[in-house]
């Protein structure tokens, strides 16, 4: 009825939209660029419905991919047996701070300052991001999809604090301050337990990427001397508010999509991760839905066997 959405914050006006359909054929015919932005567990089905219509010289961006979506996206392509693939892209994190607080009416709190954004294979990330940084600057190079991929920070604060603040949320419907006052020092302990794991995978493929107290100062200039400070310290998370109830993206999203591979690729390279399983086992208990079978898995990504070599070849060429 609006035509467009109204956004308020750090961004206010009215952003018209030219064409909403019902018909993926419709909105993607001569569109240079697809901005996939939905949850993760979403990506199959937009690769899927998407796959017959796709073309050579388009780009499409998973914004964000969260754990392995660029691959993931790929692998279903590959499924459909396309003959020319699109440029696949994925974004380590999404760009705003934000909340829809209506219907065709957006709250954006913060936009980050860089964003890496990375392809498969590699060498495409110079020319992807001569397109994208025309209308979105903040999009930086990322080194390949498995950085961006472990580098996805909401594997690290989504589950564990919903999971570890679930009484809260349930009486007061989420009516606390999400980030300020569900990160205390107990929780953001746990949470710095949950970004060791990440970093120890990351670095059993060999990859070096940023702790989550490293990431709020390159995302938001926050600082602190542990995770809980760091967190206080950042005016992104001022007034966001926690989810209203557990049937959340930040579970029903961030687990399957973002903890499972993880532990499934923590697994297949032999290093623990205690915590990360921990958080999956409750989430899997409160929301009654067994994660592990519906979440992306060295198998799915097309992984499952292959050697370190093999998986880092992978991301630098497309192939094995």
């Amino acid at each position: 009825q609006r035509k467009g959405i109204k956004v308020e914050g750090e961004v206010k006006g009215f952003g018209k939209i030219e064409l909403a359909s019902t018909s993926i054929q419709e909105c993607i015919k001569d569109v240079d660029v697809l901005m996939v932005v939905v949850p993760a567990y979403a990506h199959p089905f937009i690769a899927e419905t998407c796959a017959p219509y796709l073309k050579e010289n388009q780009v499409v961006i998973l914004n964000p991919g969260r754990t392995g979506g660029a691959l993931e996206f790929y692998n279903v392509l590959k499924q459909k047996k396309l003959k020319r693939f699109p440029f696949i892209a994925e974004a380590q994190t999404f760009l705003y701070a934000s909340r829809a607080i209506g219907p065709a009416h957006a709250r954006i709190f913060s936009i980050k300052n860089s964003v890496p954004l990375a392809t498969l294979p590699a060498y495409w990330i110079p020319g992807v991001l001569k397109i994208i940084n025309r209308a979105f600057p903040q999009f930086i190079p990322g080194d390949n999809i498995f950085k961006t991929s472990f580098e996805n920070i909401g594997a690290i604060f989504h589950p564990a604090l919903t999971i570890l603040n679930a009484g809260w949320i349930e009486s007061t419907y989420g009516d606390f301050e999400y980030y300020i006052k569900g990160a205390s020092h107990s929780v953001a302990h746990v949470l710095e337990k949950l970004d060791k794991e990440r970093l120890d995978v990351a670095a059993a493929l060999g990859i070096k990427v940023m702790s989550a107290r490293a990431w709020l100062y390159t995302a938001y200039s926050a600082t602190g001397n542990n995770l809980h400070e760091a967190i206080q310290d950042n005016p992104g998370y001022l007034g966001i508010k926690a989810p209203d109830r557990l049937h959340h993206r930040y579970v029903d999203e961030d687990v399957p999509m973002s903890l499972v591979p993880l532990a499934s690729i923590g697994d297949m390279l032999k290093v623990e991760t205690p915590t990360i399983k921990s958080i999956i086992r409750l989430a899997s208990i409160m929301r009654g839905i067994d994660f592990w079978k519906k979440g992306r898995t060295v198998q799915n990504l097309g992984i499952k066997g292959k050697t370190i070599k093999e998986i880092r070849l992978l991301a630098v060429t497309g192939e094995i």
